[in-house]
């Protein structure tokens, strides 16, 4: 072997070791995100009742969330996972920027005693609402052992804190409740009877209460000058954040979900600032 010749490979051995070392470091990454199959799960919720959900999770989730849809909350989702409704919902589109970030979501269709209009109308501040809600946490814990989170947008949020405040009862089962809750363009007037957020009693939440709200919502029952006195009302809750954003696209009706009210072309921004509250120490 020529001098010359050695001292090239004794050159290249370095740069092909970091070469290596970058591709197995490029797959661990690849491999740290990897995810499973979207797969629909049915459980039974109460007597001959069953509540069905689209469930993904990454390789290795740090939390997961249960997604909470706004609308009448019917998805009709089928045993293949298409959606027969609200496939454009802000959570329901954004589901996989969630996985993308290390959290698992179960994204929640109406319980099979409620496939056929009005739906979720009318229910969502039920205490068999909350009893769907307790066996979809009980399974997302024994199946990953990570915090759940549930998470609403515009009349999910209804359904969130609804769910939230029954499971923090003193008579519900300790730790039945989720372990935080975020609200994204929260219902604070309401026109279809029932309470808005803000008349419920918030101050039963002993959790991390995340508020995510478009300063630029059009909506009539969503009006960002009384996202104050939602937190206001949040007096018991460990840890509280108002997280305001602005921009993007809008059309259509202004509640609906490609308007300003469904974060329409901000949705990264939105979910990436959630799972960032969510998962910080």
């Amino acid at each position: 072997m020529s001098a010359r010749l050695a001292s090239h490979r004794r050159r290249a051995a370095p740069l092909a070791a970091a070469l290596t070392l970058a591709f197995v470091l490029a797959a661990s990454s690849l491999l740290a995100h990897a995810q499973s199959a979207p797969k629909v799960v049915d459980i039974p919720a109460r007597p001959g009742v069953t509540q069905r959900f689209l469930f993904i999770a990454p390789a290795a989730p740090k939390a997961a969330a249960i997604l909470y849809a706004g609308g009448h909350g019917g998805l009709q989702l089928d045993p293949q996972g298409n959606f027969g409704w609200g496939a454009n919902n802000f959570l329901v589109r954004s589901r996989m920027l969630f996985v993308d970030d290390g959290v698992a979501v179960a994204v929640v269709d109406a319980p099979s005693d409620r496939q056929s209009p009005p739906y979720l109308d009318g229910f969502r501040h039920t205490p068999e609402h909350a009893g769907d809600a307790r066996a979809v946490i009980a399974w997302l814990r024994e199946q990953l052992h990570v915090p759940v989170w549930l998470v609403g947008t515009s009349r999910g949020t209804q359904s969130v804190a609804a769910i939230a405040i029954a499971l923090a009862n003193p008579g519900a089962n300790p730790g039945s409740g989720p372990d935080g809750i975020v609200l994204t363009s929260t219902i604070l007037r309401e026109n279809r009877g029932g309470d808005p957020v803000t008349g419920m009693n918030l101050s039963a939440l002993r959790i991390p209460v995340l508020v995510v709200h478009n300063k630029d919502d059009a909506c009539k029952l969503c009006p960002v000058s009384e996202t104050d006195t939602l937190m206001q009302k949040l007096t018991q809750s460990p840890r509280t954040r108002l997280m305001l954003v602005s921009g993007g696209t809008s059309r259509g009706d202004p509640c609906g979900a490609l308007a300003y009210h469904g974060f329409n072309g901000i949705e990264s921004e939105v979910v990436h600032g959630i799972t960032a509250w969510m998962l910080a120490p």
